[in-house]
């Protein structure tokens, strides 16, 4: 039965729903990550929101606090989905090298059969242009191909993904960015109105700070929670807004510092907000619904035979021909050897004897010699037949009734 993409993914994403929706390796974690915000907004909804319905004028005003909080969490909550279920921008893997990249480096040649056979090279890195600068890309060995400009191996996924964010995010970077700013406001909403319980406690009682956060505790540790992921959330929002505006990665920003390489992406300010809020995003490079391709042999470069057509289809023709030359052989000396016995029985029966066994011997030696002057003629034979055809040369069968002609009358000699 034929698996789909999402089933043979090399990558190690993890797949729901039938490859609708990918997410990293880590996907574990994001069901830490709805708890940090899920179990907050609802201790703020049951123990500080709850309270505040009737708490200004017109009676039914504080029913807002409850709703904005429900409303604007499930917002949170959508971000955080689409920037962690979407492909990231996930190139593609190649099935082989790049035939156009192929190159052959003489000079480091590998013997094959006895012949010298160049190795194939590949160029490590090439040069592109990019706004008029040339930039230096490298080649991926485990996905088979040039990384575009930006793109980057990750390593937690194991998958080439262009303009790599840390960990990958980039073509969910707008949501990604929406996710961060609108967790930031989420604290601060929380923060605020679970102060402002505080100050209304205080009003209605005509009581003390510490009187007001004895009644309710949950508003404190919901105040201490909030500053606490203020500094991450906050800090965070801040620092991918200078990002954008200089139009770099998180990759970029560290590996550009430490080699002080100059930005050639940077389009301005303005520009650079346009590229990330206002484009149209690009769809998937894959289909991981899709019906599998069987994977196919590398392509052999045009012109270039391979080690197999250079060697080994000449010794496989040089083979047979020696089987087949050998078995003549076999026969014409059978044959040969069986006649010398007649002819001594046939002797033996008139009286006569055979003079000594030197005759013999000379005999089965120069049939010895003919033998390998025949394998010789063969194996020369071979190299004038296509390969993998069963044909007999006709020198070998010229030689072999010769072999057997100069045996049957050198017997009759004897």
């Amino acid at each position: 039965m034929a698996k789909r993409v999402f089933e043979v993914w090399k990558g190690s994403n993890k797949f729901i729903l039938g490859g609708r929706f990918i997410f990293g390796p880590d996907a574990r974690s994001l069901v830490v990550t709805l708890s940090l915000i899920i179990v907050p907004v609802v201790l703020f909804c049951v123990f500080v929101a709850r309270h505040l319905r009737h708490a200004f004028s017109p009676y039914n005003v504080g029913y807002a606090i409850l709703v904005v909080a429900i409303l604007f969490t499930i917002y949170v909550l959508i971000l955080l989905f689409l920037t962690s279920a979407r492909d990231p921008g996930i190139l593609p893997r190649n099935l082989h090298p790049p035939e156009e990249e192929f190159r052959y480096d003489s000079s480091a040649s590998v013997e094959v059969g006895g012949r010298q056979t160049p190795s194939l090279q590949f160029p490590r890195t090439k040069e592109v242009m990019v706004n008029g600068i040339p930039v230096r890309v490298k080649y991926c060995d485990t996905c088979m191909l040039y990384r575009p400009p930006r793109c980057s191996h990750c390593s937690i996924c194991n998958n080439c993904v262009e303009r790599f964010d840390h960990h990958c995010p980039w073509r969910n970077y707008r949501y990604f960015f929406m996710f961060v700013s609108s967790a930031t406001l989420l604290c601060i909403y929380v923060f605020s109105i679970s102060a402002l319980y505080i100050k209304v406690l205080m009003d209605d009682n005509h009581a003390t700070v510490w009187k007001a956060i004895q009644d309710s505790p949950t508003s404190v540790v919901l105040m201490i929670y909030c500053f606490i992921s203020l500094w991450f959330v906050g800090g965070l929002t801040g620092f991918h807004l200078y990002l954008i505006g200089t139009n770099q990665t998180t990759y970029e920003n560290f590996r550009y510092r430490a080699e002080n390489r100059i930005n050639v992406y940077n389009l301005g300010c303005v520009n650079n907000f346009k590229e990330v809020f206002c484009t149209k995003v690009k769809p998937s490079k894959n289909n991981f619904r899709a019906l599998a391709q069987e994977e196919e042999p590398p392509p052999r470069p045009v012109g270039r035979p391979t080690a197999r057509e250079a060697t080994g289809g000449e010794e496989d023709s040089v083979q047979d021909d020696l089987e087949i030359g050998e078995d003549l052989l076999k026969i014409s000396q059978r044959r040969n050897v069986e006649e010398m016995d007649d002819e001594i029985r046939c002797r033996g029966s008139n009286g006569g004897a055979p003079h000594n066994t030197s005759d013999v011997e000379s005999v089965l030696s120069s049939d010895h010699h003919r033998a390998a002057t025949v394998r010789d003629e063969t194996r020369h034979s071979s190299w004038g037949r296509r390969s993998g055809s069963w044909e007999i040369a006709p020198e070998v069968l010229v030689n072999s009734t010769v072999t057997e002609r100069r045996s049957f009358s050198s017997s009759k000699e004897t």
